[in-house]
């Protein structure tokens, strides 16, 4: 047993990054780093992608259950219904500065919707469980409302006859999209759904903890999921694409970046020692996409960046996450780069809702420790007596 002095002197174990620190029990989502699979409620992400749809996906992460088809066609009407944005939200989304982020735009509106809503104080588990059903049907809406108010065109409102994922296209774009591109939106919305406890859904958790409302909890989550390390990944991937240019030139980009020790996003993760399986769905995504349009440059550029880091940093086990191919993927359904993670978040969203209200089943207020290495015994001098 060591002893309280020679623990005080040593100071605790500090896990920085919460890498091996567990903060609840969930049946919501489950990772194995090591294999390289994903589970959602206990089903395979690759059954979900070939099979399922956005909307089932939200039920099932909600509900814990498949549904059977009387509760899906009923999931599908609430969502399509709820899509439309209440007349003060629009206001809002009129009256911000062209100038601001798509990411700040999303965490404001969702603020300022929680205003309007009768229930957003009542605590209830079905009140909280109808609370994330309207946020899951309007996040798309914002986004797309807001990217037409800023571009200067038309507001495309909700068609409750169209899929989620079709209707975010259509509204974002003024055109329904072909099968083949709603499809490819729809299973990249489910990829994202959820990914248990990452930066943002324990934002989410430590506002949850506290027992602030549902809507409070969310913008917790979505200012973590704004910054480079977690969601903006995707943006800064695609870039990284763009700024190359050339196939020929992404071996020699990637060489000098890693020489310079600088990191190459869309690669790498705290979970994954293995490809991440979402990375392998997108990418084929990536190249359907690619001859689609009849211009693969961005997907051959995007290979010899993996082909390289994946060669150099081999003993590292670092290989494509999710969000280096998302880009592509986005590009190719004709959204803007500044939307990525706010596309991010209208999948994650079911994700985030899912896990706060799991939270709240068994709530305890989340109060970590830190280590104090400053001085302890320093005299106050009066201000005048400071020189």
């Amino acid at each position: 047993m060591v002893s309280p002095l020679k623990a005080d002197l040593a100071g605790p174990r500090i896990d920085k990054g919460l890498d091996d620190v567990y903060v609840k029990e969930t049946s919501i989502c489950f990772i194995d780093g090591q294999r390289g699979r994903l589970l959602y409620r206990g089903y395979d992400i690759r059954d979900l992608a070939a099979h399922s749809t956005f909307e089932e996906t939200v039920f099932l992460l909600l509900e814990g259950h498949l549904p059977n088809r009387e509760e899906l066609e009923k999931a599908k009407a609430d969502l399509a219904t709820a899509r439309t944005l209440p007349p003060s939200v629009l206001r809002l989304l009129r009256s911000m500065p062209e100038h601001a982020p798509p990411m700040d735009v999303l965490r404001t509106a969702v603020s300022y919707m929680s205003s309007f809503d009768p229930e957003r104080d009542d605590m209830t588990r079905a009140a909280n469980m109808r609370k994330a059903r309207r946020l899951v049907a309007q996040f798309g809406t914002i986004v797309a409302t807001h990217e037409r108010i800023r571009k200067g065109q038309r507001i495309v409102r909700p068609d409750p006859k169209l899929g989620h994922a079709e209707d975010f296209l259509r509204m974002l774009t003024g055109r329904r999209p072909d099968a083949d591109h709603a499809r490819i939106m729809d299973v990249a919305m489910i990829l994202y759904a959820d990914h248990a406890m990452n930066a943002s859904t324990f934002a989410a958790t430590v506002a949850a903890s506290t027992l602030a409302d549902l809507y409070s909890t969310i913008t917790a989550a979505l200012s973590t999921l704004k910054g480079p390390l977690h969601g903006g990944a995707i943006e800064a991937s695609l870039n990284t694409i763009e700024r190359i240019g050339h196939p020929k030139a992404a071996e020699e980009f990637v060489l000098n970046t890693l020489r310079n020790k600088e990191k190459v996003y869309g690669f790498g993760h705290r979970v994954y020692k293995t490809y991440d399986p979402r990375a392998l769905i997108l990418k084929d995504f990536a190249r359907r996409l690619a001859e689609m349009s009849g211009d693969d440059t961005y997907y051959r550029i995007a290979t010899e960046i993996e082909d390289t880091v994946v060669r150099q940093l081999a003993s590292k086990q670092i290989f494509p996450n999710v969000d280096f191919y998302a880009g592509l993927v986005f590009h190719g359904l004709g959204i803007p780069t500044d939307l990525f993670t706010t596309v991010f978040a209208i999948a994650r969203i079911a994700g985030w809702t899912a896990q706060v209200i799991e939270y709240w089943e068994d709530n305890r207020l989340l109060r970590p420790l830190d280590w104090y290495v400053g001085p302890k015994d320093l005299v106050y001098v009066p201000l005048d007596e400071r020189s």
